[in-house]
């Protein structure tokens, strides 16, 4: 495999692995769905099944093969090499209770992070064998087809999603959120994946996706996606967005403000 005389990874050498993991992934996915045997409590209602395992596994075997010195960041606990250069975020199955109870609608994400840069983002939605790729500074696509954030720029017009915590203490201020933009947009959608969600703003599907508690793997991929589709991605005071934060705001990048005010509104922070 080529490589670059500094030891980088060449763009498209991450794109091939990337492809490979998530179709290997994908392909897992499909075979187990409508037939989970076995579903374990990470926490009160946070699950996990064997086929969140296997997918993870098989990714993580597919990088290793042909980057043994990488780093690992994967949802399930699976670790790699030891090159703090490198480094891969991977959700092996986003939308893990969606497929537990047989309801179409989750991913496999695979980001690669170069010096603390994700520069390579890809999400595959395996039913609907759709995969959503973006490289720092080459755009984000969907099968090849070149994506853009919406044009919306009133929130009254906005469709847009969040998601709930798992912590049931937390509860109180995401369904504050949800009543404030369920008055003040089109409407609010709660899909059950954040990597799709993100996905579904850089290709206008969406015009704004938040959440308060998000993981590093839950958003790696979807985060450059919308960057790279044209949109804006914060924190939700209009920060900086970083995995430290474990919050996100992606927007079409024109209703970011009336967003960052109206989660104020909601937080009574104005």
């Amino acid at each position: 495999m080529a490589q670059a005389d500094d030891g980088v990874p060449t763009p498209g050498d991450l794109r091939e692995v990337a492809i490979e993991a998530a179709q290997a992934a994908g392909e897992i996915l499909r075979a187990g769905y409508g037939q989970v045997q076995e579903v374990r409590l990470k926490g009160e209602v946070d699950v996990v099944t064997e086929v969140d395992e296997r997918s993870e596994a098989a990714i993580v075997e597919i990088i290793g093969r042909r980057f043994p010195s990488h780093r690992v960041l994967a949802e399930e606990g699976s670790e790699a090499g030891s090159d703090v250069r490198f480094r891969w975020i991977i959700d092996p199955l986003d939308g893990t209770t969606n497929y537990a109870h047989g309801l179409p609608f989750f991913c496999t994400s695979i980001a690669f992070e170069s010096d603390g840069q994700v520069t390579l983002g890809l999400v595959y939605d395996p039913l609907r064998d759709e995969m959503f790729m973006a490289q720092r500074g080459r755009g984000a696509n969907l099968n090849g087809r070149r994506l853009s954030v919406t044009s919306t720029d009133v929130l009254l017009h906005a469709l847009v999603a969040t998601g709930f915590p798992y912590d049931r203490s937390k509860l109180p201020r995401a369904m504050g959120y949800f009543e404030l933009l369920s008055q003040r947009s089109r409407a609010v959608r709660r899909l059950g994946s954040a990597a799709l969600d993100a996905c579904y703003v850089a290709a206008g599907r969406l015009d704004c996706y938040w959440e308060a508690i998000v993981m590093p793997w839950d958003i790696a991929a979807g985060w450059l996606m919308v960057e790279e589709a044209g949109g804006r991605v914060t924190d939700l005071m209009g920060e900086p967005f970083s995995f430290e934060k474990g919050q996100v705001l992606a927007s079409n990048g024109a209703i970011n403000q009336t967003m960052i005010a109206t989660l104020a509104e909601a937080d009574g922070r104005n």
